[in-house]
């Protein structure tokens, strides 16, 4: 299956798109943007990730700019929890700040109501509680329809769903960085939708032998395998690679109709490393 349910009601497409490269700036290149988040609608993408963090609001406006008013079964989900203050960010979980991060996410994105949003990290100065407290009320008041975390340990997963209601965890993952296998593990137990962020990193840029004659063998790219890979790895996984140019999108979004063999999944776990 190539869907899944986020939070068990929020069907989405599980090869979605992360927005962060997309550039914001005034010219061509933001034209070509807006023409590739474009792209991933018609093809079908129906998860877009971004985040206050990503030029701070400006992705935001942007994916507004190319999409609104939105089809309705896309899913544009956002971060929030850091904050730039005298040109320098840093985390800000205080309930007070998060409050702020997602009215500016909703009038940046049009809309009245982010049906993901997800706490960008954990701060280390905020209590966990009031945190996740503060996203909890922002549920109930309709604001927020669902809410996730990104790049935390087993220990704070399990803590958070002792407050609220987690749909997803999105931490750095592929199939050449695995350090999060435990999480994922967590995640797929429970039915928590796990959104890995730079999926397709290593495998492009560091392939093994092992991803580079899959590949061969396949008449696909690396990238490709690491992506198939990650689909067939876990029911949960909803892979969001990000890219600014419309050729490798689609390139990404093959992916999904790439079938790997049992022989090349065993090669592929014991030599991906």
């Amino acid at each position: 299956m190539n869907t899944f349910a986020i939070g068990g009601d929020l069907p989405v497409h599980r090869l979605g798109f992360g927005a962060m490269r997309l550039p914001t700036e005034a010219g061509p290149a933001r034209e070509d943007a807006i023409a590739v988040a474009r792209r991933a609608v018609e093809l079908g993408i129906t998860l877009i990730d971004t985040a206050h963090l990503y030029s701070w609001g400006a992705n935001e406006e942007l994916l507004a700019e190319a999409l609104y008013p939105y089809p309705d079964d896309l899913v544009v989900t956002t971060k929030v929890g850091v904050v730039r203050t005298g040109g320098e960010w840093k985390y800000d979980g205080r309930p007070e700040s998060l409050r702020a991060q997602v009215d500016e996410g909703l009038r940046r994105l049009r809309v009245e109501r982010i049906e993901l949003l997800q706490l960008h990290r954990v701060d280390p100065e905020t209590p966990l509680a009031d945190q996740l407290g503060a996203l909890r009320d922002l549920r109930d008041e309709g604001k927020i329809g669902r809410i996730g975390l990104s790049e935390v340990t087993v220990d704070e997963l399990a803590r958070a769903r002792e407050i609220v209601d987690i749909a997803s965890v999105q931490n750095k993952y592929s199939l050449v960085e695995r350090d999060y296998e435990a999480v994922l593990d967590a995640c797929e137990a429970a039915g928590i939708a796990f959104l890995p962020w730079r999926p397709v990193l290593g495998a492009a840029s560091n392939a093994t032998a092992a991803i580079a004659a899959v590949a061969g063998e396949l008449g696909v790219t690396t990238a490709q395998v690491g992506l198939a890979w990650l689909l067939e790895r876990s029911p949960v996984i909803l892979p969001i690679p990000g890219t600014a140019k419309i050729a490798h999108l689609e390139e990404n979004f093959a992916a999904a109709e790439i079938t790997l063999t049992s022989e090349q999944l065993e090669r592929l776990a014991s030599g991906g490393e």
